[in-house]
């Protein structure tokens, strides 16, 4: 028997209404725990941390009337398993005009893990500058953390088993918002 073959269905746990509201919550969320968001600077680790960054911004714009920062944050050439894995693109590194010196950096990705990708942004942050204070904000905590990380802002914690998949959908990338646990990893 082929060990590839998914014998479960992806199931959405997530779907886009349910999306565009924990990113509300999370924007709400931001502003109450920075006192409004004067200094706040999103980076988004590509790809889709990316895309959720730059919506999270729009949600802040609305609530504070202010605009606000958005970049991206590169990790590949700050991860320890480079020599474990397959070669991959280099993603962008885009840091907004005033930096990231004395403000307070929200990263923003769409499945928290292990915590490898965030400690590699953190490595890849500390390279680019000194902010003031670093945060994490994700779509989906789903357990299982390697390292001592934790997100700020959680839009849903799933509690997997490590056979699980969490697949992440997002409009600008994959045509439709929706975020999806399957059964049985492909490894």
């Amino acid at each position: 028997m082929d060990t590839h073959e998914h014998t479960d269905v992806a199931r959405p746990v997530l779907e886009a209404p349910d999306i565009a509201r924990v990113l509300t919550r999370i924007a709400h969320e931001i502003v109450e725990r920075a006192k409004g968001a004067d200094d706040v600077v999103l980076l988004g680790i590509p790809t889709r941390g990316v895309y959720l960054a730059r919506r999270l911004a729009e949600k802040l714009e609305s609530i504070t009337g202010a605009s606000i920062p958005v970049g991206s944050l590169d990790i590949t050439m700050y991860r320890d398993d480079l020599r474990l894995k397959p070669a991959r693109a280099i993603g962008r590194t885009e840091i907004p005009g005033d930096g990231v010196d004395g403000r307070l950096v929200v990263l923003v990705d769409d499945v928290l893990f292990s915590g490898r990708t965030i400690r590699a942004a953190l490595d890849a942050l500390g390279d680019i500058g000194r902010p003031r204070a670093v945060q994490l904000a994700v779509l989906v905590d789903r357990g299982h953390r390697e390292l001592p990380i934790r997100a700020d802002y959680v839009g849903k914690n799933l509690p997997t088993s490590l056979r699980e998949t969490v697949k992440v959908q997002l409009a600008e990338e994959d045509g439709r918002d929706t975020v999806l646990l399957g059964g049985k990893s492909a490894s």
